[in-house]
């Protein structure tokens, strides 16, 4: 597996992780949440000569996917997101392009996915779990083979998402991330939508034993 990730700049002011997850036989890549800088996505698609199968969006904000129609109309790929943040794509009111300046974003989905869904690049596999919290429809991609798991927003190194914005929920994310990913093994890394990766057992503490995050 080749895998890139990319800080793209955005209105919003903290950059957002843009990831690209290729096969490396038969150069099938997904794009996770490509939320701006168009041309530094082409510009690494090109280097990887990828074939781009799927754009997978974790959620509906602005931020994460301010830079989608350009990627499909200039690469191809389908879009994908969970059902519950599909209608978010172009709701201003949920998706918050207005509000970080982003101007209207509208998207229209190719297909929605559910939790437990799985889905295929080469021979890679990836599994859908939603791990709603941040938005109503959040979800997470994670690889047991290679032992990752894309967060989005739900959780971050040492924290979790916002939980004030629109079809967010504070006991939502807390129940995400304690049933369905800190039970993930250990070692799985963590790659979150803004900021840092980190480990599964390294983020356990903060909310099994209410402690803070230890930096080594």
């Amino acid at each position: 597996m080749i895998l890139k990730r990319l800080k793209l700049q955005t209105t919003l002011g903290e950059p957002t992780n843009c990831y690209i997850v290729e096969d490396e036989e038969t150069k099938e890549t997904m794009v996770i949440d490509p939320g701006g800088e168009i041309e530094k996505i082409i510009e690494m698609l090109d280097i990887l000569e990828a074939k781009v199968k799927y754009i997978y969006l974790t959620h509906c904000h602005g931020d994460h996917i301010g830079a989608v129609t350009e990627l499909k109309n200039r690469k191809g790929g389908k879009i994908l997101i969970h059902r519950d943040d599909a209608d978010g794509l172009d709701d201003e009111n949920i998706n918050l392009s207005s509000c970080i300046e982003m101007g209207d974003i509208e998207l229209e989905p190719d297909s929605r996915v559910d939790d437990g869904d799985l889905i295929h690049i080469g021979e890679l596999e990836f599994k859908v779990i939603h791990t709603p919290g941040h938005t109503r429809g959040g979800s997470s991609l994670y690889c047991e083979k290679e032992g990752l798991l894309f967060s989005g927003d739900t959780l971050f190194r040492g924290t979790w998402g916002r939980t004030d914005l629109p079809t967010s929920s504070f006991e939502a994310i807390i129940d995400s991330i304690t049933k369905k990913l800190l039970i993930l093994p250990d070692e799985t890394i963590v790659y979150p939508g803004h900021g840092k990766s980190t480990i599964i057992k390294e983020e356990k503490p903060i909310y099994l034993e209410l402690k803070p995050r230890e930096e080594i």
